[in-house]
């Protein structure tokens, strides 16, 4: 499916201050965008560069006051995901030099700290694939979607504990859990067409069977139509915008619609 994506963001900051952004997905496996554009208002230039991830990403200078940030992007993406039952377990020895930094603890996913959950879950499951899934399914069950319940600060460990949060928490658990059991695993940011209530979506991928598999703890099945905006070890290297100084998004607006 083609689809019309958008996201504005209506920010103030007392001073004017340097800031990150990452809003514009690029072409890659399993999406090819076919337009994108960003605007902000007041006019504000900015320079484009390519993070250490592989990620399209931005550097401006916000002005002091209100700013609008505003991105489109039209991208032509699959209509479902790819599932391997039974895909094996790849022996990190095995693994390529670029896919080992997604085994180890970061920020927000203590890996080194979540075996015996990760083991328990996945008792009597093949390892691989099926592990991976097992996880998935874990915390779909037993971790209650809900806003509120956690905060930019909140990690794996608190979230396997509170047993609540939102995407994003049920993403870093789900990275934590899989790091545990030796599966790379890495965060992923962008659109979710049917995403109810719309909003930016995190899901996660695990590398098994010699390639990365989009898995999604918030969804009860497998689900495509994805825009992919960027990849990371966690949220602190996928923030949509990383200001440098205080800065507050006042409201944030996102749509996913098929093109005409």
């Amino acid at each position: 499916m083609i689809l019309n994506a958008s996201c504005e963001l209506q920010a103030k900051a007392p001073e004017a201050l340097e800031a990150l952004l990452m809003l514009r997905p690029q072409t890659g496996i399993g999406q090819t965008v076919l337009g994108s554009e960003l605007a902000i208002s007041p006019e504000t230039p900015y320079r484009e560069y390519t993070d250490r991830f592989g990620n399209l990403a931005q550097r401006t200078t916000l002005p002091a006051g209100q700013t609008v940030i505003t991105t489109k992007c039209t991208v032509n993406t699959p209509d479902t995901i790819a599932i391997a039952t039974g895909a094996p377990f790849t022996l990190v020895q095995n693994l390529p030099d670029e896919v080992l930094l997604y085994l180890l603890p970061s920020r927000y996913c203590q890996a080194d700290l979540m075996l015996k959950l990760a083991t328990e879950i996945t008792a009597g499951v093949a390892p691989g694939y099926d592990q991976v899934e097992a996880i998935r399914s874990w915390i779909h069950g037993n971790v209650q979607y809900q806003y509120g319940a956690s905060n930019a600060s909140t990690s794996a460990l608190e979230t396997a504990a509170n047993r609540t949060g939102i995407c994003r928490d049920f993403c870093h658990l789900g990275i934590a859990l899989c790091r545990a059991l030796r599966i790379p695993a890495r965060m992923v940011v962008g659109y979710l067409h049917l995403l109810d209530p719309m909003d930016l979506h995190a899901w996660f991928e695990a590398y098994v069977g010699g390639r990365w598999y989009t898995f999604d703890a918030t969804q009860e099945q497998p689900r495509g139509n994805r825009i992919v905006i960027g990849y990371g070890r966690d949220a602190a290297d996928v923030a949509l915008m990383t200001p440098f100084g205080p800065l507050t998004i006042a409201k944030m607006t996102v749509t996913v619609e098929p093109a005409p």
